[in-house]
């Protein structure tokens, strides 16, 4: 399947909040006048920022669960977001939801949280919820994908009561979904109109083409070749087999491939090396070596013309921070959106 140029270009973009800004006075409101000053349509709200925000709108420290602070910073974000025509697409990043043991206090808080975080969407004017892949270990939330499926199917009629959305998104270090086959099977069995994908080029070729741990950045548990091959393979099927309705947004991201490889092993906060490489070493496509445009024209083979989104964590090729402006940060990445789509369209 060709693509045109023309098709492409009413695409919406939009620009994770919490992808902009590498200082303290860095504020949400500095951080929106950057968006919409390149041009974006949309933000993606991460719970950080209208943390920070609220703490200083309020006056006082807001804690995660302080859910009527939160919401009354919510009602002021969308007005600020409203004055410049930004749309809020979603609230992200909703964590470590699912598989939890019945009547386990880990459960209980998960759906506290869903509860919570529902009344901040009604707050802030978005529809749709960003849920992570799970990445708790498999000692505490098991393998039985039922029970992530249940748990999902649950959310996901919660959310419907307000006519809200799940997007569910593969996150490459995840213990049970790494990859967008995984979640796409649990979409389908969650089998709710409401509950779609979050697809994610860093997520995706990170997890199926590359490897911070390895010398080559790339997996070598198989030859090249195969690592390669398998790869065109697995963006072809994406193509041929998701509906373009069921993908939610696209979020875009490229990775640094590390100076150093990465230990195997979690860190001492429990995070697997592609979490510690996710957080750290994302820039901008064309900034870093992951094959962004393969899996950015899969997902437009499959008819999709929806939301793409940048979701930026760009710490330098160290990943121990990189100063810049933010408006030329945002600026550059609109930039990157238009050869992104041109490179689609010609590949």
């Amino acid at each position: 399947m060709s693509l045109s140029l023309s098709s492409l270009e009413k695409i919406p973009v939009c620009y994770a909040s919490v992808s902009v800004g590498c200082k303290a006075e860095d504020t949400l409101p500095k951080k929106l006048e950057a968006i919409a000053a390149a041009g974006f349509q949309a933000i993606e709200l991460a719970m950080p920022d209208l943390l920070a925000f609220a703490s200083l709108h309020l006056r006082h420290e807001v804690e995660p669960y302080d859910f009527d602070d939160l919401c009354t910073a919510a009602k002021v974000v969308k007005s600020m977001c409203d004055a410049k025509n930004l749309k809020i697409l979603i609230l992200q990043p909703f964590s470590n939801f699912e598989g939890w043991e019945e009547g386990s206090e880990q459960r209980i808080d998960a759906f506290t949280r869903a509860r919570g975080w529902i009344e901040i969407m009604k707050a802030c004017g978005t529809d749709m919820l960003q849920v992570g892949s799970s990445d708790t270990p498999a000692e505490k939330i098991g393998t039985d994908r039922n029970r992530f499926v249940s748990d999902l199917r649950e959310l996901a009629d919660m959310l419907a009561k307000d006519n809200f959305r799940l997007a569910y998104e593969n996150w490459c270090w995840s213990t049970h979904a790494p990859d967008w086959k995984d979640v796409w099977d649990i979409v389908q069995k969650v089998n709710r109109p409401n509950i779609g994908l979050c697809l994610d080029t860093f997520q995706s070729a990170g997890g199926e083409w590359a490897d911070p741990t390895t010398p080559s950045g790339m997996l070598e548990n198989k030859p090249k070749e195969q690592v390669e091959s398998d790869w065109k393979r697995s963006c072809e099927e994406l193509s041929m087999t998701v509906p373009k309705d069921k993908i939610f947004f696209l979020q875009i991201s490229d990775a640094y491939k590390p100076k150093q490889p990465f230990s195997k092993e979690v860190d001492e906060s429990g995070t697997r090396p592609r979490g510690r490489w996710s957080h750290d070493f994302r820039p901008l496509p064309y900034e870093g070596y992951l094959p962004v445009v393969d899996f950015a024209r899969a997902v437009l083979k499959t008819g999709f013309r929806g939301w793409f989104s940048y979701e930026i964590f760009d710490g330098g090729p160290e990943g121990k921070g990189k100063e810049h402006d933010m408006v030329s940060f945002t600026k550059n990445a609109m930039e990157c959106q238009k050869r992104l789509l041109g490179d689609c369209a010609h590949s």
